[in-house]
């Protein structure tokens, strides 16, 4: 018989992730800030909990995906959160990008409760979600991701061993460095195409079709040649994730100054109320430093 999963989180990742799960015949009970959220997944047959807590109560394995570290700390250790029910043996998974050192704290407390935390960081956006194609880095005891890998595997197409726990965010963080640098590439290579006059769908087709071809040129560079700026990945997110690096690139001692500078533009993109954008929205902040700097200002 199949595990009982509670899954917390129906952001534009977590909803596509848990019905994958769903579809699988993994009986599901579900929890999100917001209900009207989840109404899809429960219509599909998954069981609603008014708290973490609730949701862990039966299960065998919780996974929480939301946005930031203190959610996490809230929905594993708060009031109301999984640690007051979670039962001996449970394995929770945080697919979220958080703090590799708050996942390492949060992994003691809940050992004491005889619980197992596994950290599971994800990356291939919310098409990657929907597919199950994620790629998933894992952290945590060997022993516990082997036992719970086919679950890994519902909803991801590679699922990684990267070491002990907080070895699945470390890593997934060096993954969002070079991602903004793929992005940031992206955005100065198509407004130079731009400002030189040349065809921009002929610079897209021949750039994928050589060195500079990547998974984001295709899928992002078709975004902006359409103007669409809607997120596969938002803004505000991506900064989030920075600033995470920055935070733990200063505490192992490790300069990263594209990555410096690519959040920089971010922020002017948040500053400019659009977080809510696709991270291919950094071609508007390389186009803005074509303008003089009065109408750059007034942007």
């Amino acid at each position: 018989m199949k595990e009982k999963i509670a899954f917390i989180g129906m952001g534009i990742m977590g909803a596509p992730m848990a019905q994958n799960l769903l579809k699988s015949g993994y009986p599901l009970t579900v929890h999100t800030r917001t209900k009207s959220k989840a109404q899809a997944i429960l219509e599909a047959g998954a069981a609603w909990a008014d708290t973490p807590a609730q949701a862990a109560r039966n299960a065998d394995v919780v996974i929480t995906c939301v946005t930031d570290t203190p959610d996490v700390e809230k929905v594993l250790l708060g009031e109301h959160g999984v640690i007051e029910t979670a039962r001996k043996g449970a394995v929770c998974i945080d697919m979220s990008t958080i703090s590799p050192e708050a996942t390492q704290e949060m992994a003691a407390a809940l050992k004491k409760k005889g619980v197992q935390l596994l950290d599971a960081p994800v990356s291939g956006g919310q098409i990657g979600a929907i597919e199950a194609r994620l790629s998933i880095m894992v952290g945590g005891s060997k022993e516990t991701f082997e036992k719970v890998r086919p679950i890994l595997e519902t909803m991801g197409k590679t699922v990684t061993y990267c070491g002990p726990v907080g070895y699945g965010q470390m890593t997934k963080l060096a993954n969002q460095v070079m991602v903004i640098h793929t992005i940031m590439s992206i955005a100065e290579g198509l407004c130079f195409a731009e400002k030189a006059g040349l065809d921009m769908q002929t610079t897209y087709d021949v750039t994928c079709g050589g060195a500079a071809y990547s998974h984001s040129l295709k899928v992002l560079g078709a975004k902006i040649l359409a103007g669409d700026m809607k997120p596969a990945f938002r803004v505000d997110l991506q900064i989030k994730d920075l600033r995470l690096v920055m935070d733990f690139a200063k505490k192992i001692s490790q300069p990263l100054p594209g990555t410096k500078l690519a959040m920089e533009l971010l922020e002017k993109l948040s500053e400019q109320g659009r977080g809510k954008d696709g991270t291919q929205a950094l071609m508007d902040v390389i186009r803005q430093l074509n303008r003089p700097k009065e109408s750059r200002t007034e942007a």
